[in-house]
């Protein structure tokens, strides 16, 4: 029981520091970590692919992915950074396949923590959409 919580409390103290979260109180980013799954990933893995259902999105902790549209790399992206956000926002298939470059620690959500988080922690939607928004723009 010790390392789990000691790990949460570690993931907590992360999300803390990154700029995207910066507004959300400690409650809120309790709830996000607890919402998420850990997952660290192996080098090389396709986390997702492009022109699939939207059915998840990654919180980068750790770690570089690559960001890939028609097999041509568009994008590097690391840790404080959303991946898979964009389709979940716009309810749309996935425009990109992300693949790791390096090992990866990362927050897992499903649509449905998305919907819950947004439900209760406006700021979380928010983040969510300045992702979005940040790769449009």
């Amino acid at each position: 029981m010790f390392g789990k919580e000691s790990d949460e409390n570690s993931r907590i103290k992360q999300l803390a520091k990154l700029d995207r979260f910066s507004g959300f109180s400690d409650d809120e980013i309790k709830l996000v970590v607890d919402a998420a799954t850990y997952l660290t990933v192996p080098e090389g893995w396709a986390m997702m692919s492009e022109n699939t259902p939207a059915d998840k999105a990654y919180l980068i902790l750790s770690g570089e992915v690559s960001v890939r549209r028609g097999g041509e790399e568009v994008a590097r992206v690391g840790a404080g950074d959303l991946v898979g956000e964009m389709a979940l926002v716009n309810h749309k298939l996935r425009s990109a396949t992300v693949v790791t470059e390096t090992p990866l620690e990362a927050l897992h959500f499903t649509a449905e923590n998305v919907a819950a988080l947004n439900a209760e922690i406006p700021n979380f939607q928010e983040a969510l959409t300045g992702a979005t928004n940040e790769r449009l723009g």
